[in-house]
């Protein structure tokens, strides 16, 4: 609806509501009062109540705000209430005005028609499985009484937060929330792993200085305590950090999230949360550095002084311990890199996806127009046709055209549909299609094809002339005509919508309505065709697609400038190009992407310091060892590769145990992206083989420092 009276016309999502729409979430207005028993009549029904962040943004937050009129799409509105700041419902929409609902008459009388989304309050003692029984009945009570248009029809209830908060009805984590929460409990364990690691890594090199402690008198509580503080510091640091580094993140996925989640604005570094989340880290962390502390405080001084710096006794069972920590990171790693990398091919396919249409040059324009201004008059000839006109007239405008819901970005309305002719179908598999209205340059600027018959015409196609006006597409005649039957002609029988009743005319290439599906069956309608009484209601909120020879960004000037001429209330809304349109149905998969990727990249670097740690630490405490070996005859080449070959088999254990978890997780991974091992087996092997190459490239550089060690100094030293 269009809020007149401000310097420039703000459009704003109507949730239109039943009277007792706030009764059952409970939450009373920060000002003034929500819909009265009745308030959804006609006639009673001229009441607005506003969203915290309408009431900021258009009114100022003014106190006084109640009792005043508010020129909703021309018609005086009263102001009754403020809804509090944490108050959303649908959860997308960001700036909302609730109006109470007024449907059209033939909506509230046509049988078969679910338009509706409803939202209910269970009953104190009542459970949702008898709540889910007992409106199953009343289905079961609808369909017997209205065979025809109710029968095989059902309704699945499920709790608010599923939707809101990807929570199920148990309470347990569903979803993509579930993984991506799996993913950080991952990345913090391969963390505490590498904390552990490097600290006994690290305790190697204080064996003797304990060992002098303890026999100068210290208590192994003592040394617990001195070496627990020394971790308290290291992780404190760290935890700031960690801080740090988190909130930058999130202020990097923000644009992000400002369009996954309507509620993108109300995420960021709540204070509870990184409390609860410092506490536990900082709880982890500490026992991480317990194992460290008791094996190093427990140090034997006779043991320590007599095996020297290299910690043979000590230090060759840390060793194993850390190469078990090895094998645990790596595998953590590589299911995280799978999945990362699954993402990522999964989101180029979308992107590269053919969705029927070239979408290069193609600009969507939303247009609302204001009830009041066009309530006796006709839209068509007053303002579209002229729109139209002017705008097919601009320079660099190939084609232009109208659409009621604009595909891939707009929900469809569809209705189970019969071939005149055909046997009945079967009333548990619903037989539907799209519906959408259309003026008779949209196929142009969209770039459909005609495959059979002809176009709609409106010297042709009038309300006056109801036989012959509708176009179907590709997927609609191979649903309904799979028999390869000619499906101009034919004529759609059992509706209680009158266009329905009219025959196909042609038939078009399919363009999809949803990226994640195939095109859906499609009938299209000419706009001029609608009788002038049902032409507001159906074509007040259309959207404008124009293709243009050049650049987009340079003719949407001239479409902002041609509205304001033909009708200056009507706001201006953001005009996207359709690329821009698929991009941002795709924001949740991109976001995955990032999540994804960003615990994957911070897995893979600990995972490489860790291994890093490992082989350094294992150069230092066999110096002597490799010293005598050379002194011996073996060679600097046999040196790095017995180094190699050891890494080498640490990678091949973490990466089976990698994927040993990956396939038992597989259903779990599968609710962001499917596995699909045969199909997707190249990027598997790849990311299989770049994770190894990069362990034993990190293995390099100190396995290089072996094979440079003095025998002599070596020896020496000890």
């Amino acid at each position: 609806m269009n809020l007149e009276g401000t310097s420039e016309p703000v459009s704003l999502r109507a949730v239109k509501t039943t009277d007792n729409f706030f009764d059952v979430f409970g939450v009373p207005p920060i000002l003034g009062r929500t819909f009265r028993p009745g308030e959804d009549h006609p006639g009673n029904d001229y009441v607005v109540v506003l969203s915290y962040e309408v009431w900021k943004s258009s009114f100022n937050g003014r106190s006084d705000v109640i009792g005043t009129i508010a020129r909703l799409d021309g018609i005086p509105y009263t102001i009754v209430g403020v809804m509090p700041a944490g108050f959303r419902f649908p959860m997308y929409e960001k700036e909302a005005i609730y109006t109470p609902l007024h449907a059209h008459d033939s909506w509230l009388k046509s049988r078969g028609m679910h338009w509706m989304r409803t939202v209910g309050l269970l009953k104190p003692g009542v459970t949702l499985q008898q709540a889910q029984a007992d409106i199953s009945t009343v289905m079961a009570n609808l369909g017997r009484a209205y065979p025809e248009q109710e029968a095989g029809h059902s309704v699945s209830l499920y709790p608010l937060a599923a939707e809101v908060n990807g929570f199920g009805s148990d309470s347990k984590m569903k979803g993509p929330l579930r993984i991506l929460t799996l993913a950080v409990l991952a990345l913090l364990g391969i963390a505490c792993i590498n904390v552990a690691g490097l600290l006994l890594a690290r305790g190697v090199k204080r064996e003797r200085e304990m060992a002098l402690r303890t026999a100068i008198g210290a208590s192994r509580g003592r040394l617990v305590r001195q070496l627990l503080s020394e971790g308290l510091v290291l992780s404190i640091a760290g935890l700031a950090g960690g801080v740090i580094v988190g909130w930058l993140l999130l202020k990097a996925m923000n644009v992000f999230l400002l369009e996954a989640i309507a509620r993108g604005s109300d995420v960021h570094l709540n204070l509870t949360v990184a409390a609860f989340s410092l506490g536990l880290s900082l709880l982890i962390t500490m026992a991480a550095s317990l194992l460290p502390s008791l094996r190093l405080s427990g140090t034997n001084p006779g043991r320590a002084f007599h095996t020297g710096s290299s910690g043979s006794g000590v230090a060759r069972d840390q060793h194993h311990l850390r190469s078990t920590f090895v094998v645990a990171q790596v595998a953590l790693s590589l299911v995280l890199l799978v999945t990362s990398g699954l993402l990522l091919k999964n989101l180029q396919r979308l992107f590269k996806m053919d969705i029927g249409i070239d979408t290069k040059k193609l600009i969507v324009v939303p247009i609302d127009l204001s009830r009041g201004r066009y309530d006796k008059r006709d839209p068509l000839p007053t303002f579209y046709q002229p729109l139209l006109e002017r705008i097919t007239h601009t320079p660099g405008v190939q084609a232009a055209g109208l659409i009621d819901m604009i595909p891939i970005a707009e929900w469809g309305n569809g209705y189970d549909v019969h071939i005149t002719g055909q046997p009945p179908y079967p009333k548990d598999i619903p037989e539907a299609a799209e519906t959408r209205f259309v003026s008779e340059g949209y196929f142009d600027a969209m770039g459909l094809k005609v495959t059979r018959g002809r176009l709609l015409s409106p010297s042709i196609d009038r309300p006056e002339n109801p036989a012959g006006t509708m176009v179907v597409n590709e997927a609609f005649r191979r649903k309904f005509f799979s028999d390869g039957s000619d499906p101009v002609g034919a004529h759609i029988d059992d509706d209680p919508k009158p266009e329905l009743k009219s025959g196909i005319v042609g038939v078009v290439t399919s363009v999809r309505q949803d990226l994640q599906q195939p095109a859906m069956p499609e009938m299209d309608w000419l706009i001029d065709s609608l009788p002038p009484d049902r032409r507001l209601d159906s074509l007040k909120n259309m959207f404008l697609l124009v293709r243009t020879h050049r650049d987009p960004q340079s003719v949407i000037p001239s479409i902002r400038q041609i509205m304001h001429d033909i009708d200056p209330t009507i706001p201006f809304r953001e005009a996207l190009t359709m690329d821009q349109v698929v991009k941002d149905q795709l924001v949740f998969e991109r976001m995955e992407v990032w999540l994804f990727g960003i615990f994957a990249t911070f897995a893979l670097l600990l995972a490489i310091i860790g291994l890093y740690g490992l082989v350094q630490h294992e150069v230092e405490t066999r110096t002597r060892e490799i010293g005598i070996r050379m002194a011996l005859g073996s060679t600097r080449v046999g040196v790095m590769l017995q180094i190699i070959r050891r890494v080498a088999l640490l990678m091949t254990l973490g990466m089976a145990l990698g994927w040993t978890l990956t396939v038992a997780l597989e259903k779990v991974i599968a609710s962001v992206v499917e596995l699909k091992a045969a199909e997707n087996s190249a990027l598997l092997v790849a990311l299989t083989l770049a994770l190894g190459l990069i362990g034993i490239a990190t293995s390099l550089l100190p396995a290089r420092r072996a094979a440079t060690i003095n025998p002599t100094e070596a020896l020496r030293a000890e």
